[in-house]
Formats: structure tokens, sequence, C-alpha cells
């Protein structure tokens, strides 16, 4: 990956994929924006969880970021599991989704909030509520960095929501393409999106 920043501290990045091809990236929500918002979610979450210990469950491998950033923040005890699978062939959904990894503790009678990096057609949100609610959980609760829904095709409403968004693909923050781009910092728009090669969904 070349990256070459064309104006701005962080606003606008040309980018080259494996392909050779040129991405433009531009800022949608900046590391300090997100600092603040994960924060805010952070303090949300722990008065409702009061007295309680929240097992934070992680889905791999987008959220990895985010939910660091989010329990270390957190002001209650929590326990931390996460959970793989696999719903992506670039950026469109296979339709199928595979758990690659399950959970590994015993999640019956918890409250559960699953940490995710973006919910756009609700369709794996809903596949892994489903799951943990059959393991025997006592409440599932959803947070959801990004909300997407213009996407949703089912009904999937985040209880914790840090930015909604357009129907834009990004990357940054934990969020990829191909792989690619988790390391930077804050979020970005890719703006050749209306390529049938970018076309996001979960």
């Amino acid at each position: 990956m070349q990256l070459r920043k064309s104006s701005g501290a962080e606003a606008v990045f040309w980018v080259v994929d494996v392909c050779g091809n040129d991405m433009r990236l531009e800022i949608l929500i900046s590391r300090e924006e997100i600092e603040k918002r994960v924060k805010e979610l952070a303090e949300e979450i722990s008065r409702d969880f009061a007295g309680e210990d929240p097992l934070m469950l992680g889905i791999l491998n987008g959220a990895f970021v985010f939910m660091a950033d989010l329990i270390r923040e957190m002001s209650v005890p929590v326990e931390v599991e996460f959970i793989r699978v696999k719903s992506y062939s670039g950026t469109d959904s296979t339709g199928r989704i595979d758990v690659i990894m399950d959970v590994s503790e015993n999640v019956s009678g918890k409250n559960v909030v699953i940490v995710e990096d973006i919910v756009d057609t609700g369709l794996t949100m809903d596949f892994l509520v489903r799951r943990v609610v059959e393991k025997g959980a006592k409440s599932v609760k959803i947070c959801a960095l990004l909300d997407k829904p213009s996407r949703r095709v089912v009904d999937v409403k985040p209880d914790y929501v840090g930015f909604t968004i357009p129907d834009y693909f990004v990357v940054g923050y934990g969020l990829d393409y191909n792989g690619r781009y988790r390391e930077l910092p804050a979020i970005y728009r890719v703006c050749n999106s209306e390529s049938s090669d970018f076309k996001d969904s979960d």
C-alpha cells in the first residue's frame, strides 16, 4: 500500500491498491471526533450496566480497534470475548454467514454487549443476536461504531451508535477494504465508491 497525502493534515489520501489502481480517501470522521464519541459511548454503557459485569463481545476483525478503546474508557468491570464470522467477499456480501471462530466463554445468564464496527444491511448482526440468545444470554445489546440505516434489509436497531453515516464505503479505525487500511487513525470515505467494486453490506 502506498499513501500520498494531498491536502490537509488528514483530510485526503490517494492510495494505490494491490491492483495498481488509484483510490481517493477523504476523511469522514476525524480521530478527535472518534475519541470523543467513544468516551461518550463508554459512559452510557457503564451507566446502563452499573452493578453488572457485562460481557463485551467483539466482532473480528473490524471491531478490534473500537473494542479496545471502548472498554478502556468504561467504569464498570467487563468480560471480553470475540467471535469471528465471514460475510464479505471484497465489499459484497457472499449471501452466507459462516462462523470462523465462536465464543469460547459460556454466555448463559450474562448481559452481552455485541461490539461491531458497522451495521448496514443488518444480516450479520441479526444472525449474531439470534446466536447469542440461543446460547442463553440474559440480555443482548448492540454497540455499533457506525450505523448505515439506509442499507437495512432486516429490522436491527443498535442500542448504542457512534455515528450514523450515509451509504458510503469507509475504511480506517479497524475497517478495511480487502484487509487493508485498518491502521488509519480516522475514518475515511472511499470516494470512487460509485464503482461496482465498492458496494458495502453486512
